[in-house]
């Protein structure tokens, strides 16, 4: 992999399929799993968006992983002070071996990979969401069997940093990924032709229930990120038709899986009905958060890796 993750763009098809492995090497070895790949390196977490799922499963992780977490709030750091983030990246080379970091601009977190000497991951922006994705081909392929030509609807923002992400992970992984959303919301033209391989068949309809016909997954995000909230009104009413409730999974067909990234919003995106359906793997996903990243913190970290999937013991 290259020094750091920050966007899908970032991880070659030979790099994916090397995460999916130890990541399921890692799950399924869980509690025998004597890899120390971060024995001795410090991991610092640079939150300024809040979480449950993404901070939890990265200090868990690094914590299994051998490593030291440090959880850093922004604002109680001096970037929160008016310290530039170059001088930020700068001085914490000199402590740290990693860094984890979630918040609202992208550009802040290429800015900061750019003065760093150590890798650093995305861990949300309000533009992509590598960790998440990732996981989400990760949990793909573990019911599916497989990657190529799994289809998928995806279905709400097609203008978010899921969709955004879920467009990248289609082409690098051979998915046909259909987006359904209002026209105001419907994903960038130009993002669609992006992509660091040019696999998988993407195309964009308003009408939910064509996209999700013969869909093997159904996803689905929230229709308010984190600080959009003064545009909630006129989003719950332009959403209303894309919330996926049992309707539009009986549109899709009977083994339909659902996916949602969460939190969800039960009654808006998403109708409880079908988060505690058969149906839905979301918790599954929501599970696999931490092995996905515990595969990519070992690849970024530790320049044995490879000798862990060569190793025929844990």
């Amino acid at each position: 992999m290259q020094k750091d993750l920050l966007t899908v763009e970032d991880v070659t098809s030979v790099d994916l399929e090397n995460i999916m492995l130890l990541a399921e090497r890692i799950k399924s070895l869980r509690l025998e799993w004597k890899h120390d790949s971060l024995r001795g390196k410090t991991v610092a977490l640079i939150f300024s968006k809040s979480s449950t799922r993404t901070r939890v499963s990265f200090e868990v992780g690094i914590r299994e992983l051998g490593g030291n977490c440090l959880f850093l709030d922004r604002n109680d750091m001096q970037l929160g002070r008016g310290e530039t983030i170059a001088d930020t990246a700068r001085v914490l080379g000199r402590y740290i071996h990693g860094v984890v970091i979630r918040t609202h601009s992208h550009e802040d977190v290429v800015e900061f990979a750019k003065h760093a000497r150590f890798p650093v991951i995305n861990a949300l922006t309000d533009q992509f969401h590598p960790c998440q994705v990732l996981t989400d081909l990760f949990t793909i392929r573990e019911f599916s069997g497989t990657l190529e030509g799994i289809k998928v609807a995806y279905v709400g923002d097609c203008a978010s940093n899921m969709a955004n992400s879920i467009i990248l992970a289609a082409k690098l992984a051979g998915l046909e990924l259909t987006l359904s959303s209002p026209e105001n919301y419907a994903p960038k033209e130009e993002l669609l032709q992006e992509g660091n391989i040019e696999l998988g068949k993407i195309s964009w309809t308003p009408d939910p229930k064509k996209a999700v016909a013969e869909a093997d997954y159904i996803y689905t995000d929230v229709w308010v990120s984190m600080g959009m909230e003064a545009e909630k009104d006129e989003r719950l009413e332009a959403f209303k038709p894309y919330q996926v409730g049992m309707e539009l999974v009986e549109a899709a067909g009977e083994g339909v899986r659902i996916m949602h990234c969460l939190p969800a919003h039960r009654g808006e995106e998403i109708t409880g009905e079908v988060m505690e359906s058969k149906n839905s793997i979301v918790f599954d996903q929501a599970e696999n958060r931490l092995h996905v990243q515990k595969a990519i913190l070992t690849m970024l970290l530790d320049e044995d890796w490879e000798k862990i999937l060569e190793s025929e013991t844990v």
